[in-house]
């Protein structure tokens, strides 16, 4: 027995050893992910301001192509280009065998509809990056250069994928679409979106992050006058409407509100349905359509939408002037694998602090992203990322007149996902 316990008490000590040699490994790379992440920090708020003040549109990217490629090949990676637009693909090699993990960047800027109120904008050209792919390059590029610098500490291999052709959503269908493509297998796939969460916060919901958007088309006999359809339409959408009590999901500026936003459980953001308030009323020799966006938080709603509406018509005096109501327009929406999702949360909240990551329990509406592609083929998980101090007046709620980033959520992303990826590529290590 006192054998026993010794050799009991001996093999606890040697695992406890192994266990504290293990973190202490581990705490030390993420030191270096951090440290690195200081030392590049300066060069890329350079690059994220020159972008910014080159923006270019969707299928037109090739400065920005041109700069990306060039930075990666700078870093050793293997570059790729010439594939599905301007696209750019840079290949990092770990030092031990493993699986492949994927980081996604968006980089097409918009038009300019507003005007550029950020103090960064030199070119009036009728652009601009006023959803924040400014910042989303600048940070795929931070992390390429801190996994670079620390690939041997990489199991298998990492590609950084970035995109053209977001806005309209076409860039990763195209991707995906590419012989270059079709030759790789991923494992897990990445992305991020820098939004109006404080700066330093990191948000992310298992499934669906947004809403499910359709257009739905309701074509009637043009006896029916605009007038009297701009009437039906405002019952339709007060019938349908679905909601929970004590605020309008439609109010995007409430959805990271502290009392109301995502990130509480009894949010306003969650278990609704909506048609937009704006709908377009055409007309033709015979017939008159109305064209509006909804959006639905339960995908096991979506196919009873139509039946409902057809019903509200065929209750009211106008049912014998209806013709037919279909969807025109129904993108597919991000989904995060639930799993990976929870793991993601946990191993950055383990490195960065409990209060790292925090949980989304709604959907927002308006907004999608066509990183939901790739996720058809690969798990995936898809991030929020704060840019906004409202002490500095910068507010990073995109496609809006005053949006801005804090360029400290730079810092913040790349320290991050450098140390998620570098965790989940060595999750496949031999």
């Amino acid at each position: 027995p006192m054998n026993f316990k010794k050799n009991f008490l001996l093999c606890v000590l040697i695992g406890s050893l192994f266990t504290s040699c293990e973190l202490t490994e581990q705490q030390n790379i993420h030191q270096l992910v951090k440290q690195d992440t200081n030392e590049v920090f300066d060069r890329l708020v350079q690059i994220r301001r020159d972008f910014h003040e080159h923006p270019e549109l969707a299928g037109k990217e090739k400065r920005t192509s041109n700069i990306i490629a060039e930075y990666l090949t700078h870093l050793g990676l293997e570059v790729k280009t010439g594939f599905a637009g301007h696209a750019v693909m840079g290949i990092l090699k770990g030092g031990k065998e493993g699986g492949s993990i994927a980081w996604r960047a968006d980089m097409d800027a918009l038009p300019n509809i507003y005007g550029d109120n950020t103090s960064l904008s030199t070119q009036k050209s009728g652009k601009q990056h006023g959803c924040g792919h400014d910042v989303h390059m600048a940070i795929g590029l931070g992390i390429a250069s801190v996994l670079a610098k620390n690939k041997e500490a990489i199991s298998g291999t990492i590609y950084f994928i970035f995109q053209p052709e977001e806005e309209t959503f076409t860039g990763a269908k195209k991707i995906l679409h590419s012989d270059l493509f079709s030759k790789i297998h991923l494992d897990e796939i990445y992305a991020l979106h820098v939004t109006d969460l404080p700066v330093g916060k990191i948000m992310v919901k298992p499934k669906e992050p947004f809403a499910y958007q359709k257009r739905i088309q309701l074509t009637f006999h043009n006896t029916l006058k605009k007038m009297e359809a701009a009437t039906l339409y405002t019952q339709i959408r007060s019938q349908m409407l679905r909601k929970k009590p004590g605020g309008n999901p439609w109010e995007l500026p409430m959805v990271f509100d502290a009392a109301s936003g995502l990130n509480n459980l009894n949010t306003v953001f969650k278990d609704y349905l909506f048609l937009e308030e704006n709908v377009a009323i055409e007309s033709t020799e015979q017939q008159l359509h109305l064209k509006a966006y909804l959006y639905e938080t339960d995908a096991s709603n979506l196919e009873y939408i139509v039946p409902k509406i057809e019903a509200i018509i065929g209750n009211s005096k106008h049912k014998e002037k209806f013709i037919s109501a279909s969807f025109i327009q129904e993108n597919p929406t991000v989904i995060n694998k639930e799993a990976l999702t929870k793991q993601a949360i946990q191993t950055l909240n383990d490195i960065y602090g409990t209060d790292t990551v925090v949980k989304a329990y709604g959907q927002i509406p308006y907004f999608n992203d066509d990183f939901c592609y790739f996720q058809e083929t690969t798990p995936g998980v898809y991030f929020f990322l704060g840019g906004t101090d409202k002490d500095k007046g910068i507010r990073a709620m995109n496609h809006t007149p005053h949006f801005d980033v804090d360029e400290e959520s730079i810092r913040i992303g790349v320290r991050s996902f450098s140390s998620l990826i570098l965790e989940r590529a060595n999750k496949y290590g031999s």
